[in-house]
């Protein structure tokens, strides 16, 4: 049946309610529930086949008429052992061993700022981990250097999600991988596996890219703006890194605490073990799943993220679990960590089934191809990914969440690349992931941005407002990036284009901030 322009009545009734409610899985419920009663509405008890139709959805997750569906399972798998990873990191006091460790060795507020940098691109195995862990960890170390909680927020929040966003072996890699492998076989995609297509996305999203590079010059250049400027110039001169007047300072999540002294090697061993034993699985699952002689390319095409995933996180919290007892943790406070881990996860996986529901049923209401229709007749193609750029960060900022953005917005991007041009689908995907970051960025009410203001011991209010310029003008540069890949299909050219914009305002921001009077340290 076709639904014609009521087919955009799901998805948009999902998106109003997100924005009103601010309660995703309910909004996407309701967009869902919508969905299949319009599918089977001209069906007898039409009522109980929508019921019906989306509990087979559901159900097809988890179990085929082959059995257990090891994609699906897998990854939620995988999400709750890195829930229980970061856990078992803090309880071990790996963190503050990491903290103290590296106040002896950087000596300078620049190298301070690259230190939390630095962390924030290795710490990228979930974004709220590391908002909190880089946030803990660095600040005994910007503090001695008397850098504003502000800015160490801003360093935080620009590097955690950036990176996660790009990274396979990630929370955000297995959530996203997963939504992109149900579009890419919901639209007969064969070209490209799930995993190959995110590392072809990555570079074009240019909004964490740019935003990971603008972080370490910023802190070279010292280029402080806006209210930025003023909490530095605060900092410096008095070593006050918060301000006072605005009352105490948001508290810190204790669900989870360091309850030994730790050592450095209990953040690195078990970060870089899931790295390892990902990477290594990925590889052994492609060759095995490889006919004849297997080449690099064709072992990714053909590995088992799911699984590599799976086997590489089990690894991981081996390590983790060990090196707990190593410390003499006791039982009752590795068991209460273990819980808080899993209950960290379990939003993301709400959304994670949600997201894999709706993208069968906008399939079904056809409601990609109605936008499509429109899309071509009044817009031209290539203004796509920058268009949906905008979409998703309109949408991010509104709704203070990421993840129900992907949600939402993947789906309809690649039902709209699939029937106008399928050449867009990766440009568009990125188009949404990079904007849904800008959005979330931007957003006072994002979990993340919360998360950075708790991590980095900033008031969130303060936080929002100086880190707001530096967001715009890289959301600029971005946008820039999406319309040269739109015109011409270009990745480098994309990324060319942005370093050009991003170049000239730095360059400019770096004039303006020489011309302004230079703080005073004041000694004491």
């Amino acid at each position: 049946m076709d639904h014609g322009i009521l087919s955009l009545l799901p998805p948009v009734l999902a998106l109003v309610l997100v924005l009103i409610t601010k309660r995703v899985l309910l909004s996407l419920g309701v967009g869902i529930l919508t969905g299949a009663l319009m599918i089977h509405q001209t069906e007898d008890m039409f009522v109980n086949a929508a019921v019906m139709d989306i509990l087979n959805i559901v159900t097809n997750i988890f179990i085929t008429e082959d059995g257990i569906n090891t994609w699906e399972f897998y990854i939620i798998l995988f999400l709750l052992l890195l829930g229980m990873i970061a856990a078992l990191i803090t309880i071990t006091g790996g963190g503050r061993a990491f903290g103290e460790w590296a106040m002896k060795r950087v000596k300078t507020r620049i190298g301070a700022q690259f230190t939390a940098a630095f962390l924030g691109v290795i710490i990228f195995i979930d974004d709220y981990f590391n908002s909190l862990t880089v946030g803990n960890v660095s600040r005994p170390l910007t503090d001695r250097h008397r850098i504003s909680r502000a800015k160490l927020a801003y360093v935080v929040d620009s590097t955690a999600a950036p990176m996660c966003v790009i990274s396979p072996v990630s929370s955000w890699g297995a959530y996203i991988i997963a939504i992109i492998g149900g579009i890419l076989t919901t639209h007969g995609v064969v070209q490209y596996e799930a995993l190959q297509a995110f590392l072809l996305i990555a570079p074009m999203n240019f909004y964490a890219v740019f935003a990971i590079i603008a972080v370490f010059a910023v802190a070279y250049w010292k280029l402080d703006v806006g209210p930025m400027r003023d909490h530095e110039i605060r900092a410096v001169e008095t070593g006050e890194l918060v301000d006072r007047s605005k009352g105490a300072i948001p508290g810190e999540n204790t669900e989870a605490s360091p309850q030994a002294e730790g050592k450095v090697a209990d953040l690195l061993i078990p970060i870089l073990t899931l790295v390892a034993a990902t990477v290594i699985f990925m590889v052994v699952t492609g060759i095995q799943a490889t006919e004849g002689a297997p080449s690099l390319l064709a072992t990714f095409e053909n590995t088992d993220v799911a699984a590599a995933l799976l086997y590489g996180g089990l690894i991981s919290f081996a390590s983790a679990l060990l090196l707990s007892f190593m410390r003499k943790v006791s039982v009752k406070h590795i068991s209460f960590g273990l819980w808080s881990g899993i209950k960290s996860m379990l939003p993301a996986i709400y959304i994670l089934i949600f997201a894999w529901t709706i993208i069968e049923i906008i399939d079904g209401l056809g409601t990609g191809e109605y936008l499509a229709a429109q899309v071509d007749t009044f817009i031209p193609v290539a203004l796509l990914p920058a268009l949906l750029f905008l979409i998703a960060g309109f949408m991010a900022f509104s709704t203070g969440t990421s993840w129900g953005t992907f949600a939402i917005m993947l789906p309809i991007a690649g039902d709209i690349a699939a029937a106008t041009d399928i050449t867009m689908m990766l440009p568009v995907l990125a188009a949404v992931l990079a904007g849904s970051i800008f959005g979330d960025h931007c957003s006072p009410i994002s979990d993340t941005t919360i998360l950075s203001s708790a991590g980095a011991g900033s008031h969130h209010i303060d936080h929002v407002l100086t880190q707001l310029p530096y967001a715009v003008l890289i959301g600029i540069t971005a946008t820039a990036s999406f319309l040269t890949l739109g015109f011409t299909g270009s990745t480098l050219l994309g990324l060319l284009t942005g370093i050009i914009v991003l170049a000239v305002i730095l360059f400019l921001m770096r004039i303006y901030t020489q011309k302004l009077p230079a703080p005073v340290l004041q000694k004491g």
